[in-house]
């Protein structure tokens, strides 16, 4: 596995890191954090830039295998992603780095939000309702995380399959249980495809493990 952690100060390209409503109005950030990944995999913004690289690297893959015609429709998905990560306050994403030969491909994607409690509120009716709701429980039973699972259909451009969202939340240091991270697993599979099959099961045990690695940084 690797590791990953967002930097707090330029990158390497001279991009400013991402700055908090909170950071902007003189608050303490929240610290950062890192975990380790499948191999090959990395950690991303959700940023415009981005996705400018991403439709770009997307652009570039089709036309090597002479598919013009799917660039549209992956541009727009890509730009729907990215619209509904902005809604969702995701601050990152984690996804094989096709640059990596050692890369490990699969049919899911994981991201990173803030999740914020009501005004002058905390997380702990939410967590309840999980547990209430959801069946959450703690991951690998570590009571620093809850794990929640669920599963729906969905069909896209005609083709029905399944979606496995696996949601992890842990409060923020120093946030009185009024931020959380929440990291969010989506899996892809067909709908013949059990969700016992052994795969699946061995893809959703590597991200428990792989989350259960998060460390906070100073």
């Amino acid at each position: 596995m690797t590791e990953s952690a967002t930097p707090r100060t330029p990158d390497e390209a001279g991009t400013p890191a991402r700055v908090s409503l909170r950071e902007e109005l003189g608050g303490a950030p929240d610290p950062d954090f890192t975990l380790a990944l499948p191999p090959g995999w990395n950690r991303r913004d959700a940023t415009p830039e981005e996705q400018e690289r991403m439709t770009a690297a997307v652009r570039t893959r089709l036309m090597q295998v002479h598919r013009p015609d799917l660039y549209a429709r992956m541009r727009q998905l890509l730009r729907e992603a990215f619209a509904q990560m902005e809604k969702t306050n995701v601050v990152a994403m984690f996804l094989p780095d096709e640059a990596a030969p050692e890369a490990l491909y699969l049919p899911a994607s994981l991201t990173a939000s803030i999740l914020h409690a009501p005004a002058g509120g905390s997380l702990d009716d939410l967590v309840r309702e999980a547990v209430a709701r959801e069946g959450a429980t703690p991951l690998l039973g570590d009571k620093r995380f809850l794990r929640a699972e669920r599963e729906q259909t969905q069909t896209l451009d005609g083709e029905s399959g399944t979606l496995t969202t696996v949601v992890y939340l842990t409060p923020i240091p120093g946030s009185g249980r009024r931020r959380a991270l929440e990291l969010t697993l989506v899996i892809v599979r067909p709908q013949d495809v059990p969700a016992d099959d052994e795969p699946m099961v061995q893809m959703r045990m590597l991200f428990d493990l792989c989350v259960s690695t998060l460390t906070w940084l100073p």
